[in-house]
Order: structure tokens, then C-alpha cells, then sequence
């Protein structure tokens, strides 16, 4: 026998562990399907169940008045985890898991770390993955910190669900304005209040001065910090500080404030919050609801989760007998059961060519007997007409046979597709509540085959020294063509090496490896892959996602490939970027992305991403983005009024250091439409957009730097940029073409993705102490296709005035001056 395994089918059955597609919908203004999931381990508490509902139906009301009539929350289901008793109120979920939960309850990503954040990571306007909330948010009284729970649950689901992005910038909370004033970093800038330095705190009282100027930068010293004013009279913005009693409405375009260096601007440019929400799929055909009535409040069902509940339904038909993908089919069926399904979990088996057979009714997967009991009835030979719907029906009999139901189980169903009258049991398999995972199986196979005897070894090393040969591994007794080890106890950490002699001809042969971790309490590190789109049309471009994480903290410092391949086995291999430019929204979040644009036909491609970390490389980090911000205190009557201190993060990144590690992951597949054939394909994208232009003053020159684009996107080499420069940051916003040109003749264009550096002399203007200037750049490629204008960066001419003497004593909180200085040099991104 062989050790031969479809690798793409193997991580295609991996997958279906972590799929995530959320089955929320809109319509006639509300809200449906809305799944919040509560993590197993999270103790149970009755509590949490009614401040959830609480949270919602507050948000509901607020997020009604902020879209201006338009949506509100109407059917929410809470996912009871089952390690919580069974009630009878508890309900059995259908389509509902915690894996595609539009919001999830676990624990912090730090072990401190309350703040409620979305993971999103798209571009503007794309969808976030989920809402994450701590236990300890829900049930203790954080109304100062982050405002009411609804006013942050419609923070959040701005976030999740209409792709907007914070509107303040706790790296960059302060800026120069085109009034040459220091402002917040905040929309609108009508909000009010003081800049101060807290000096020593005791009891809750602190000691604060006075905002600094920095030297180099001319903003304020990193420890100055902006204390809201309690009473506000603005209604702006949700997305930057919804705690605020008067904030209810989003930043629109007359009160979108430009120039703050926020993510918001940088990610759509410069567009308000509200024109994103507009411009949504959700508002497209949603009006303002008639009337004056407030809508009903939101209904709750609890759902309880239950083991998971399986059926492999595999086509043994006779077209399945070419291209050995009855053997490969086995061959994933096989690791799956051994490898994959979790224990406990019930599992039954169909096959069908032009008819059906129940090969198992369900079974508990509790030992070796119990898997190896399906896996004897794997189909042998492939033989007669395929019916797919056939092989549904049985799926579903095989289910209730064992007095489960339908709804809320699995259905895998591997085939080659060749049926033409799948469509007849459409209604039927909508009907009965399963989850359906189709896995198509290629046309590509290993072209030789040969037994497992003509092979004179396997030698596997562990990272003490440890060796496994061929006697150790177990072959499979069916004609599967495997053989497996199972390393005994907990498997050692580090580099585990092999190596394979091969006497007979030459053969195609994978190596595939799984692990758990060794403890609950140990998490692992985990890739994970998708696509932008399922479905894309030509010339749109794709971009690849993978995001690398322990538990819910990001891991750093990751070689990260996709291998993107078509139908035809034509292969594209791309290093995924986590720089926070180009495809790639923010800089080390442990997203890695990257643009995909080499289509090679129409058709189904499949995605893979292999992620390696070497020589203590990786790291883990503990920023997130994408939350509410955390408020340190409010001014009211004239005084600070502190709320409680958060825990210091000493750094940006944690100290902990990943230990190496390799894993390999599927993205699923996805499919093109009105691509033209390799070779006729025309110059049709242009260079990806500059995202992180800065610039600075150097005596009488400015510096910039930026991350160089690609030809084509951040793939390639530019061919050449224009730089432009004005003293008027709307020239450049609304008028780029006819703005300063700068003189680029010496800047030659690196490969995507590297450091660029460029310095001029602003000619023809003069500079002088508190001159400002704004730049902005495109890249142009061979085709003579040029980028979107980058961010606008900002260079302001500061000369430091003289050392002020010395200040005196701190003053009380309740005595507060507020002191703007001169002009600075400042290094900005817009």
C-alpha cells in the first residue's frame, strides 16, 4: 500500500471545524438570526443570560435613533454552552454554533483585558468575523468606562456589520490642525475638553499639569491625555466616544472631521462613518420606518448547544473510479474519523451511486472500535449512476434512524458533482435545519502508486533525539494505501524531522500531521484562511486573509504562504504581509494579507496556507483593534472625576515569545467568472494604494517614507510616483491633479512592500517657523495605471522655543489651566 493522501481534501474536512458564515439576515427593518454564543468555559450564570438580553434590547432602541429609523434587533438567539445544566426552557439550535456566531461571551484575550472589541479586518465597508465580550463586562458595572452596554453593543456592531472604523487613535491622540492648534484625535471636534499630564495619584485624587509640547514632534508628550467634558451638546460620534450622554448619532459628511489620524480616514478615505453606512448592502432597500412608534423589543430564544451529530455521505459512483478519487476519499474519510471528529461525537456513513445504503446508523466515538467499525464499510469499488439527492435522503434517514434530529446536524458529502439533477431536493435539504459541507473532489490525483513494501524506510526523529521507523507506523488492513503513528503520551516540543527512502519509481507521496494541545489550559497556536469573496468576476481582484493566533491574542513574527491553485493545478504562491499596507488594514495584528489577481481561467480555485515560525521568531502581541475606548476619567463642574485605572501594559507586545511551530490550513475554495485564458489576459489593475505616507521636516527639506506598492497592486515593482505638496489640505483631498508637482526624477520604485525613503526642498515655497505642508503620492505602473492618492501626510516647521523655567508644584484636579503653544514639526499620518 501507499502513503498518499489528497492534501486539499484532507484540510478541505479540517476546515469544517472552524467554518464560519453567519446566517443573520435584514428585513423589513429588523434584525434576524442574530446568534450571541456563549464559550464552554464560562461558568454558568444566569445573570450573564439576562444582561445579554438587557444589552440588546437597550441597543436596539439606540441603534434605531442612530440609523435614523431605519434598523433595529427583532430575533436573537443566545447559545447555552453544554457544559451549563439543561432547562426546559432551553431550545435545540438548527443552523446556530458558536463557530459561526455573529457574537461570542469567553474570556478576555488578556487575562486583565475587558474592553469589548470586533475582530475586522477588511477593507471599508467589508464585514467584521465576530463581536467579543468578557463575562466580567456583562456582569459588573463598567457604565463609566465604555457608556451603557447598548450604546457599546452599536459601537461594536458598526464595526461588525457596515465595515467603519474607529474614529480615535490611541497611538496617535493628538494632532496639528489646519488652525495650527494641537486638537484630539476625534470626530466630531465639537466635543470638548482638557489636555492634562496625571502625575501622582493616592486615594483617588491625582495630581495633574499641564500639557507639554515634545521637542521633536510638536505635539504633545506622550503622557498627555484628553479628559472629555461630561455635558456635551454635540450628537457625534458613536465611533469615538459612545459613553457621552448626548453622543447617539454617527459623524455625517458636514461633521466628519478630515484631518484626525484615525483609521477611519485612512481605511476610507476620509469618508464619514454615516456615508459608509449608506453606501452598505443593508441600506440599500432599508427606509426609514413610518411613524413615530419605537419598534418592538427584540425576542430571545435560548438554545442549548448538544455533541455534535455527523453523516458522511460519499459517492461511490462509477465516474469515481477515475483518478483514483475513490481512494483519495477514502483515504480523508479515514483521517477525518481517526484524526479529526472529536470523541463523543456521533458519526454515521452513506453511500450512493444511482441509489443509497446506510452503511452505519450513528455511533458514539469513544475508542478505536467504534471509528474502525465505519471505516471497514468504506466503499471499494466505484461503480453505476450518481444521485446525490439520494445520498441527502439517506443522510437524513441515518439521523432520525437514531433519534436525533435533523436539525442542527451535519451532512459532509463528498463527490465529483457529475449529477445534473441536484437541484430536485433543494427544498428538502433547506427544510431539514442540516448543515450541509460540500467537498468536490478534482481531477488531479498522484499519477503512480506503489506499495508501502517497496519503500525501504521511514525514519522520524523527535526533538530530543528520539527515532520512529517504519515497524512503528500502522497500515491501514483496507485497500486505503495509508499507514499512521500515533506518538504516545504528550509529544515532544520543537522541530520534529523525517525523512523517506524510496527504492521504487518515482510516486507522489504526503505527509500530513495533526495535533491537539496537550492540556485545556495549554491553547494552540491556530491558522486560519479565507478568501475576500466566495465568488468573484473579473477584473475584480481577491485578497487573501490568514489570521495566526493563540487563543485570542495575535502571533507575530509568522512566515506566512497561500498556494492558490485552480482546477487545472496551476499553482500560485504568495507570502502574505502583516505591514499594515496594501491588502493589509492594520500593521502586526497577526492578519497576514495579500492581494490575489493571477487568475488562470474560470472555475473553482482552492486555497491553502501554510504558516511557519523559526527560530524563536514569533511573538505574541497584545494590542487589539477595533474597541471601545476605554474613557480614564470625565471633567464635571471643573473637576476630573477619575474612573477606575486600567492594568499598565508595559508594551505594545507581549514578553512571551511562541515557541516554533508549523501549520497548514484551508481557505475553502472559491470561484471566477469572466476571466479571459492564460496568456490574453491585459493590464487592467493599477498599483495598490499608499496607506502610510509620512512626513516630517529635516532642517529646510521634507522627509518622507512610505510602504512601496506593486505593478500590479503590492505585486511587482511601480514603475514611477508623482508627488505632490500644498499648504491646503483640501488641494490635495479634491484637487490632486493640480497641485504642487515635486521632482522625482532621482526616486526609482523598490519591489512591493519594501521601506521607501525620499527627501526634497519644498520649491517654490518659502519656509519659515510654523510653515505647514501636506503631501500626497500615486504610484504608476508599465501600463501607464495609476493608484489611488495615498493618505495625506502633514510636515510642520517647528523651532523649539526656549526652555520655559521651571513649573511649579502640581495643582489639584480641580484646578486645571489648558495651555497651547506655538507651531511644531510633526511627523502625521492622515
Amino acid at each position: 500500500m501507499v502513503l498518499s493522501l489528497n492534501v486539499i481534501l484532507f484540510l478541505a474536512l479540517h476546515v469544517l471545524t472552524t467554518v464560519k458564515s453567519s446566517i443573520l439576515n435584514l428585513t423589513n427593518n429588523g434584525y434576524d438570526g442574530i446568534v450571541i454564543a456563549i464559550n464552554p468555559s464560562v461558568p454558568e450564570d444566569e445573570k450573564l443570560i439576562q444582561n445579554i438580553k438587557k444589552m440588546v434590547t437597550e441597543a436596539s432602541t439606540h441603534l434605531f435613533h442612530a440609523t435614523k429609523r431605519r434598523v433595529y434587533f427583532r430575533n436573537v438567539s443566545i447559545l447555552i454552552p453544554m457544559t451549563w445544566k439543561s432547562k426546559s426552557e432551553y431550545l435545540m439550535p438548527k443552523q446556530e454554533s458558536y463557530e459561526q456566531a455573529d457574537v461570542i461571551v469567553a474570556n478576555p484575550y488578556l487575562k486583565y483585558g475587558d474592553d469589548p472589541y470586533t475582530l475586522q479586518y477588511g477593507q471599508c465597508g467589508d464585514k467584521g468575523q465576530y463581536i467579543h465580550f468578557t463575562p466580567n463586562f456583562l456582569l459588573t458595572n463598567n457604565l463609566p468606562i465604555y457608556g451603557s452596554r447598548g450604546r457599546v453593543f452599536v459601537h461594536e456592531w458598526a464595526h461588525l456589520r457596515w465595515g467603519v472604523f474607529d474614529e480615535y487613535n490611541v497611538d496617535r491622540p493628538f494632532y496639528i490642525s489646519r488652525r495650527n492648534t494641537i486638537e484630539a484625535t476625534r470626530c466630531s471636534t465639537h466635543i470638548t475638553g482638557i489636555n492634562v499630564v496625571f502625575k501622582e495619584c493616592q486615594g483617588g485624587s491625582c495630581l495633574t499639569r499641564p500639557c507639554r509640547r515634545d521637542s521633536q514632534t510638536g505635539l504633545y508628550e506622550a503622557k498627555c491625555t484628553f479628559i472629555p467634558e461630561k455635558s456635551q451638546s454635540t450628537r457625534e460620534s458613536i465611533m469615538f466616544m459612545q459613553s457621552l450622554d448626548s453622543v447617539t448619532e454617527f459623524c455625517t459628511a458636514k461633521t466628519h472631521n478630515t484631518e484626525a489620524p484615525n483609521l477611519q480616514n485612512k481605511m476610507c478615505n476620509y469618508r464619514s462613518t454615516w456615508d459608509v453606512i449608506m453606501d452598505s448592502d443593508d441600506f440599500q432597500n432599508a427606509s426609514p420606518m413610518p411613524g413615530t412608534n419605537l419598534p418592538p423589543h427584540p425576542t430571545f430564544s435560548l438554545l442549548k448547544s448538544k455533541q455534535r451529530v455527523v453523516c458522511l455521505v460519499l459517492d461511490k459512483s462509477g465516474s469515481m473510479d477515475s483518478d483514483d478519487r475513490l481512494l483519495r476519499m477514502n483515504q480523508a474519510a479515514e483521517l477525518y474519523l481517526i484524526q479529526i471528529i472529536e470523541k463523543e461525537s456521533l458519526v454515521g456513513m452513506v453511500t450512493f451511486d444511482s441509489s443509497a445504503e446506510i452503511q452505519n446508523n450513528l455511533t458514539k466515538i469513544t475508542d478505536d472500535n467504534a471509528y474502525q467499525n465505519i471505516i471497514a464499510k468504506l466503499p471499494q469499488f466505484a461503480g453505476g449512476g450518481t444521485s446525490i439527492c439520494n445520498g441527502l435522503k439517506a443522510g437524513f434517514q441515518a439521523i432520525v434512524y437514531s433519534n436525533q434530529s435533523t436539525s442542527g446536524s451535519e451532512i459532509i458529502l463528498l463527490t465529483d458533482g457529475e449529477d445534473n439533477q441536484i437541484s430536485s431536493c433543494f427544498e428538502e435539504a433547506k427544510a431539514s435545519g442540516a448543515i450541509i459541507h460540500t467537498i468536490a473532489l478534482g481531477p488531479s490525483a498522484a499519477k503512480e502508486l506503489e506499495t508501502l513494501s517497496n519503500m525501504t524506510e521511514i525514519l522520524l526523529q523527535d526533538p530530543k533525539g528520539k527515532k520512529y521507523r517504519t515497524s512503528d507506523f500502522k497500515e491501514d488492513k483496507l485497500n486505503i494505501r495509508s499507514a499512521r503513528l500515533q506518538i504516545p503520551g504528550i509529544a515532544e516540543t520543537g522541530t520534529w524531522t523525517y525523512s523517506l527512502l524510496n527504492n521504487a519509481n518515482s510516486q507522489m507521496l504526503t505527509v500530513t500531521m495533526t495535533t491537539r494541545a496537550r492540556s485545556p489550559t495549554t491553547l494552540p497556536v491556530i491558522a486560519t484562511a479565507h478568501m475576500s469573496q466566495n465568488t468573484a468576476h473579473y477584473p475584480s481582484p481577491m485578497i487573501v486573509y490568514a489570521r495566526v493566533s493563540q487563543g485570542f491574542l495575535p502571533v507575530l513574527g509568522v512566515n506566512v504562504t497561500a498556494i492558490i491553485e485552480n482546477e487545472d493545478g496551476h499553482q500560485v504562491i504568495l507570502e502574505l504581509w502583516d505591514n499594515g499596507a496594501g491588502a493589509d488594514t492594520v500593521k502586526n495584528d497577526g492578519i497576514y494579507s495579500r492581494y490575489f489577481t493571477d487568475y488562470h481561467g474560470n472555475g473553482r480555485y482552492s486555497l491553502k496556507v501554510f504558516a511557519q515560525a523559526r527560530k524563536s521568531t514569533a511573538r505574541l502581541s497584545s494590542r487589539q483593534q477595533n474597541k471601545a475606548l476605554y474613557i480614564p476619567g470625565y471633567v464635571e463642574n471643573g473637576k476630573i472625576i477619575l474612573n477606575p485605572p486600567r492594568p499598565e501594559i508595559k508594551d505594545n507586545t507581549a514578553e512571551a515569545e511562541v515557541e516554533d511551530f508549523s501549520r497548514l490550513t484551508s481557505g475553502g475554495s472559491f470561484t471566477v467568472t469572466g476571466a479571459p485564458m492564460p496568456g490574453n489576459q491585459n493590464h487592467v489593475f493599477p498599483p495598490g494604494k499608499i496607506t502610510d505616507l509620512q512626513a516630517k521636516f529635516k532642517e529646510d527639506h521634507i522627509q518622507l517614507s512610505w510602504t512601496a506598492p506593486g505593478n500590479v497592486l503590492d505585486k511587482g515593482k511601480a514603475n514611477s510616483y508623482i508627488i505632490r505638496i500644498s499648504k491646503c489640505f483640501l488641494d490635495l483631498q479634491e484637487d490632486f491633479d493640480n497641485a504642487t508637482l515635486v521632482n522625482t526624477s532621482s526616486l526609482t520604485p523598490k519591489e512591493a512592500g519594501s521601506i521607501e525613503n525620499f527627501e526634497f526642498k519644498p520649491e517654490p515655497f518659502t519656509t519659515e517657523n510654523g510653515t505647514k505642508f501636506y503631501v500626497a503620492i500615486q504610484a504608476i505602473n508599465e501600463a501607464n495605471l495609476t493608484s489611488e492618492v495615498s493618505n495625506i501626510a502633514q510636515a510642520s516647521k517647528f523651532i523649539p522655543p526656549q526652555e520655559p523655567s521651571a513649573p511649579g508644584l502640581g495643582t489639584k484636579i480641580s484646578a486645571i489651566s489648558l495651555v497651547i503653544f506655538g507651531l511644531a514639526v510633526i511627523l502625521s499620518i492622515l
